[in-house]
């Protein structure tokens, strides 16, 4: 099994980054078998959804709505409401593993992978990206 780390540059503020072309170039001309995308982290997930369409803002809006970032959460320490962060990994898997075909990422027409980090305090993210030949 081959694998990869790649650290992510998040920011300050809730959101969802694209990282397919990364995991592509890592499976590139690698022939058939699985990609394990893992983010070890507490507060962040991963994503399997169409992007630059306006989708990136409805899931952060949708997790502010399942996971509103206020005081009712038990776990209190860091920004208001970073409890959810904690939470979100039940909702939003930290990994995915994917089919590569021929070396390909092999995804739907409007399918990326994506990282999903709410956390606001936490603003470096790392991914690790795992080939298990097939």
């Amino acid at each position: 099994m081959e694998t990869v780390v790649t650290t992510i540059h998040t920011g300050s503020r809730p959101t969802v980054v694209d990282i397919t072309a990364t995991v592509e170039q890592f499976v590139t001309d690698r022939g058939d078998g699985l990609v394990h995308v893992f983010a070890p982290h507490a507060t962040a997930g991963i994503a399997i959804i169409e992007t630059h369409a306006g989708s990136e803002e409805d899931l952060l809006a949708a997790i502010g709505e399942v996971l509103p970032a206020d005081d009712r959460w038990r776990h209190r320490h860091g920004a208001r409401g970073h409890g959810r962060d904690h939470v979100l990994p039940a909702l939003i898997a930290p990994y995915a593993t994917l089919p590569v075909l021929g070396g390909r990422l092999a995804l739907g027409t409007w399918q990326a992978v994506c990282l999903v980090d709410p956390n606001v305090s936490n603003t470096t993210r790392t991914v690790r990206l795992s080939f298990l030949p097939g």
